[in-house]
């Protein structure tokens, strides 16, 4: 009994390795991976101003598909009169059909109180490609048809439309511990091409850790048809504290 349970202990030992490398490779593939960015400034004296910024993302992969959520909101105020209350959230889905093809669902919600909307939906299907695919390099394309609906504000009439977005997101490792990331979005209402939407976002980030890492992030939010006083551009430059999960 002693021998067939010391060979019993030998034969599990000679396993285990297997099915721990197994476990560590299922979880390559089918990752859970957080981004986080939060950004803050604040002063008193001849001014009192505060701003916050928080820009997140969480992505989760099982076998072919991916769950994928973002978040970018940014509030300010000036003497305790706000300046800017914005968020824009999406929720993307993915179905891959190659290493580099997948089938993509869509939905954004936007809402901006200093702009000419109250708010701005749209979801929609689409594809997204993997152009490049290297340890330095990386570029992912997308392109959705969409429903979209957007509240204007002066007179809080709804309008619905068909649209298309088309995006891009580059990333390149510069160094070990300093990337540069890119990502541009174009938006338009199919039947009225004047009504269209830009955002890009560019960013530098350095490494402090396995975890953390220090960012600079310049947003352009662009926007065609306004009423006046709002501008077309929307700009804004943060220095952020980053977190990856």
């Amino acid at each position: 009994k002693i021998a067939e349970l010391q060979a019993n202990v030998t034969k599990l030992e000679s396993t285990l390795p297997k099915k721990v490398a197994k476990l560590k490779t299922q979880e390559k593939k089918n990752p859970f991976v957080t981004h986080t960015e939060l950004g803050y400034i604040s002063t008193s004296g001849n001014t009192d101003t505060t701003s916050y910024s928080l820009d997140a993302n969480a992505k989760k992969s099982w076998g072919k598909h991916a769950l994928g959520v973002s978040f970018d909101g940014q509030y300010a105020d000036d003497n305790g009169v706000e300046t800017k209350n914005k968020f824009l959230s999406e929720l993307n889905y993915d179905y891959s059909l190659t290493d580099r093809l997948a089938l993509n669902y869509l939905f954004g919600y936007k809402d901006d109180k200093f702009s000419s909307y109250n708010y701005q939906m749209y979801t929609g299907p689409g594809l997204k490609y993997a152009a490049i695919k290297e340890d330095a390099h990386d570029l992912s394309l997308e392109g959705n048809i969409l429903y979209s609906q957007d509240e204007l504000a002066l007179s809080a009439q709804k309008r619905n439309y068909s649209a298309f977005r088309a995006k891009a997101v580059y990333a390149w490792q510069i160094a070990e511990t300093l990337k540069f990331t890119q990502d541009i979005s174009y938006r338009s209402e199919i039947e009225d091409t004047n009504n269209y939407f830009v955002y890009s976002k560019t960013a530098f980030i350095s490494k402090i850790s396995d975890i953390f890492s220090f960012g600079i992030n310049y947003k352009i939010d662009y926007v065609n048809l306004v009423a006046a006083p709002t501008r077309h551009s929307d700009k804004t430059l943060t220095a952020n504290l980053i977190a990856d999960y």
